[in-house]
């Protein structure tokens, strides 16, 4: 039908969306982001699943002002699960250089995603937030790639046609603490209660045979907790640590000297010339040339990092402009460090976050919304930070982790026993 010169020209577009839409709030937030953005909607069609397991369906009629309304309101609801009704296929652009990518790039979510090629559905591989998309059609694939990896030619996913974003579900059946928590950060989740969840999620991730990683700040040391961490480590519930200069450093000097920042740990009272420990840690690995070399001389016989390497569980150490020394294990080159991280992180199930803001939003932005992720750190802004910037599947838990994480070994104790006595 041709349209008149008087008839006012429609902006609207029939989208769906499918899955659990209503415990999830999926669909309360795309009829949020269209009401915030002034547009309109009809629901076409609404099937609500019957079982648990079910899944709901929506067909909506979205309408706007103008064109550019329209695709901004589009935009948004497309990165909450909703595709069109009439399917497009990808488009893409080669980059015209080394790490330059086109203009009207698509900037990916942490959330599962697919791209529509050859007349089907393809997930993209190696999912991150805030990267970009890049398509290999002869092979029918896809990869989540950072700017810097972006080669001269590679195929390069514009705009958000042809692109759908799969976001998480409320878990359907009893996922231990993520389960528990009703709202991802709050002051006044009782403690205890708390952690004992959390070594029941950790217990069953390690017994499932999944992977666990941590992401640790030198308050692990400076609270007193380090002997609980090198603990948890031993017993095997830890399969990669990454973590900073810092960490490694005064996990050192408690091992030589008792303190961290010249503090006794045991007695809380200052060393004599304690000022100078952390420095005499640096030194005592320069002489050996590493922290493994460290274990295998003697100097090294406790402690986190001995741990590690007793055990054989992989550690990475980014390097800042603050660090002193540092230690000669510790990744100096920044985006050498993110690559060893990213790598490291691969096949993840569960992150555990402990009292490090920066690290633990460098890593959150290279997680998939899959992975679960336990945020804990005295400072609650910490924890915000870190929901803020993208990492939404993480709870947060504001507690000392001086409390927690012998809270956790504890727990982790028990757990084991009740796991042994049963077999017997």
């Amino acid at each position: 039908m041709t349209r008149h010169q008087n008839e006012p020209e429609n902006f609207e577009k029939k989208i769906e969306v499918k899955g659990h839409l209503i415990d999830s709030m999926i669909l309360t937030r795309i009829f949020d982001k269209i009401m915030d953005q002034k547009g309109e909607f009809e629901v076409e069609e609404f099937k609500i699943g019957k079982m648990k397991k079910d899944h709901s369906y929506v067909r909506l009629l979205v309408k706007g002002r103008s064109k550019n309304h329209l695709e901004k309101m589009l935009q948004e609801i497309y990165r909450d699960g909703a595709i069109p009704v009439e399917l497009e296929a990808v488009k893409f652009q080669p980059s015209p250089n080394d790490r330059v990518i086109p203009d009207n790039f698509y900037s990916t979510t942490n959330n599962p995603t697919y791209i529509y090629l050859d007349g089907k559905w393809v997930k993209v591989e190696n999912q991150m937030m805030d990267k970009i998309v890049a398509v290999n059609p002869n092979k029918g694939t896809a990869i989540c790639k950072m700017i810097k990896s972006v080669e001269k030619g590679d195929l390069i996913v514009i705009g958000e046609t042809g692109v759908k974003v799969v976001p998480p579900e409320r878990p359907r059946q009893g996922l231990g603490v993520f389960q528990f928590m009703n709202s991802q950060s709050s002051i006044e989740k009782p403690t205890q209660a708390m952690s004992k969840r959390i070594a029941e999620d950790i217990f069953k991730t390690k017994r499932n045979g999944g992977k666990i990683a941590v992401v640790a700040g030198p308050a692990v040391v400076h609270t007193g907790a380090v002997s609980s961490l090198a603990k948890i480590v031993k017993e095997g519930y830890v399969d990669v640590l990454l973590a900073g200069n810092a960490l490694a450093v005064h996990d050192v000097e408690y091992a030589l000297y008792g303190t961290s920042l010249g503090v006794n740990i045991d007695d809380g009272t200052t060393a004599f010339m304690g000022h100078r420990n952390h420095m005499a840690a640096i030194n005592e690995i320069f002489k050996v040339g590493s922290l493994k070399q460290a274990v295998v001389k003697g100097v090294l016989k406790k402690g986190v990092f001995f741990e590690c390497i007793r055990n054989s569980v992989k550690f990475i150490l980014a390097g800042s402009i603050r660090d002193d020394g540092p230690i000669p294990d510790v990744v100096t080159d920044t985006v050498e460090a993110q690559t060893r991280y990213k790598e490291a992180l691969n096949e993840v199930d569960l992150v555990l976050m402990l009292a490090t803001t920066l690290h633990s939003i460098a890593v959150g932005n290279m997680l998939p919304s899959n992975v679960k992720v336990i945020a804990v750190d005295i400072n609650p802004s910490s924890v915000t930070k870190l929901l803020d910037r993208g990492t939404g599947q993480a709870i947060g838990l504001v507690s000392d982790i001086g409390v927690f994480l012998p809270s956790i070994a504890h727990y982790l104790d028990e757990l084991k026993r009740k796991s042994v006595s049963k077999r017997v």
